[in-house]
């Protein structure tokens, strides 16, 4: 893999580690929106303020709409607060992201140094995790957050950074390893390494490779915190390697990472029948949002200009947009500017959109843990959701039955008449 200090034009390759034609399986970002977190109940009858946080955090939070922690939150965040090092996989939508920013800023010093350092695989979720940190420091004024990512000119990013001075920086592995290794990002006072995805970001080796040369620039002795919502058993002894006696909270049983509230169907239907029932299903079914998911970035823009003839407020995000196009595409989405999103699996990992109540396969993606990631896009936080999955080959019926052998779920196909109810949020 190319340095991107050495060849910058090889950053785009470098940074969008999920823009690949075929592209590969988010956990969740965590983050929740205020209208879904008002209504929430956590299984806790614990409050925020038994994590006895400063009160500038605390007020953030009750800003936010928080009100009670989700399960997640009530075991992570009291150990996590005090230091120590974090393995945490959850299932999407409860709360993961909320978990480091809080202990992150429970604990970083006011000073002009680098004193956090969160590593994420797509822009998209730097550009998200950056704005997590904002909300939640609306009443620390010595908190200053940067953001670093490939696609923006490196002499720009520079600087920013030289006039912000910010002591937290959330980033891609490639440009944060160009910063550091230039100097830019003065990386020998970082007190916190938080990786978010950890699975993707260490399960392939170059990514890998990136994020050991990014960890050997910070000090020995650190909070070291892992987050995702699936972790398979050989990925945990890499995780483990960057650790000192980590607490470990895992998903006993991966049939508790599908989704609560989720409703969950497929459709049987030949390739040519797809585009003509998708149209049906925008017409028939009562949605806030929709994602609907492609296997391929011309599929992406063909379907998105389809929808967009007919006359449905559709927009697309993918690889092969630039970085200002994709954000403001993630913006216009999150706005609910448009209400539909046709995406690449660049959207299955990141992308936190708290209206998003349906989720539409309209290509049956690679494997089990793509699909949980998908679909995990709907029903955020404990709310609800619908699933519909297109099934047009054998191969997308052998991806239908690992899901439902591994998630221990059965999904069962689309019937005539579909209860509002059941995947649309009381209001």
């Amino acid at each position: 893999m190319a340095d991107p200090a050495v060849n910058p034009e090889a950053e785009e390759d470098l940074l969008d580690y999920e823009d690949e034609e075929e592209a590969q399986p988010e956990a969740a970002a965590g983050k929740t929106g205020e209208t879904v977190k008002k209504g929430y109940v956590g299984i806790h009858a614990t409050g925020f303020r038994d994590f006895l946080l400063k009160s500038e955090i605390s007020r953030a939070i009750a800003d936010c709409g928080f009100e009670h922690p989700s399960e997640v939150q009530h075991e992570c965040i009291p150990q996590a607060i005090l230091g120590m090092d974090v393995i945490c996989q959850a299932k999407s939508g409860m709360g993961k992201t909320a978990v480091f920013v809080i202990a992150v800023l429970q604990q970083l010093e006011p000073t002009d140094e680098i004193g956090a350092l969160i590593l994420c695989h797509t822009r998209e979720l730097a550009y998200q995790i950056c704005h997590e940190f904002e909300r939640f420091s609306a009443y620390l004024p010595e908190v200053r957050v940067g953001v670093v990512f490939g696609g923006i000119n490196i002499k720009e990013q520079e600087e920013t950074l030289k006039k912000e001075k910010p002591n937290v920086i959330v980033g891609t592995p490639g440009r944060v390893k160009a910063l550091g290794n230039s100097k830019i990002l003065k990386l020998g006072s970082v007190r916190h390494f938080v990786l978010d995805e950890c699975d993707k970001m260490l399960g392939a080796l170059d990514m890998r490779g990136d994020v050991q040369d990014i960890f050997k620039l910070t000090p020995h002795d650190k909070q070291v915190m892992m987050y995702s919502a699936t972790m398979s058993k050989e990925i945990r002894p890499v995780v483990k390697k960057f650790m000192t006696d980590p607490m470990e909270i895992y998903v006993d049983d991966e049939a508790k990472l599908t989704l609560h509230g989720l409703v969950q169907h497929y459709v049987k239907l030949a390739e040519k029948e797809k585009n003509r029932k998708l149209n049906d299903l925008l017409d028939a079914l009562d949605f806030n949002q929709v994602v609907i998911f492609v296997k391929s970035v011309s599929r992406a823009t063909e379907l998105n200009k389809l929808l967009c003839e007919c006359n449905f407020p559709s927009i697309t995000i993918h690889g092969k947009l630039t970085q200002e196009e994709r954000l403001e595409a993630y913006k216009a989405f999150k706005s609910c500017a448009k209400r539909i999103l046709v995406a690449t699996d660049l959207a299955a990992r990141g992308l936190d959109v708290e209206r998003v109540n349906i989720v539409l396969n309209y290509d049956m993606p690679e494997g089990a843990d793509t699909y949980l990631h998908r679909v995990g896009r709907a029903g955020r936080f404990g709310t609800k959701g619908l699933a519909i999955t297109f099934v047009s080959s054998p191969e997308d019926s052998e991806v239908l039955n690992q899901v439902q052998e591994r998630f221990e779920v059965d999904i069962k196909e689309l019937p005539q008449e579909i209860d509002t109810a059941a995947y649309m949020p009381e209001q």
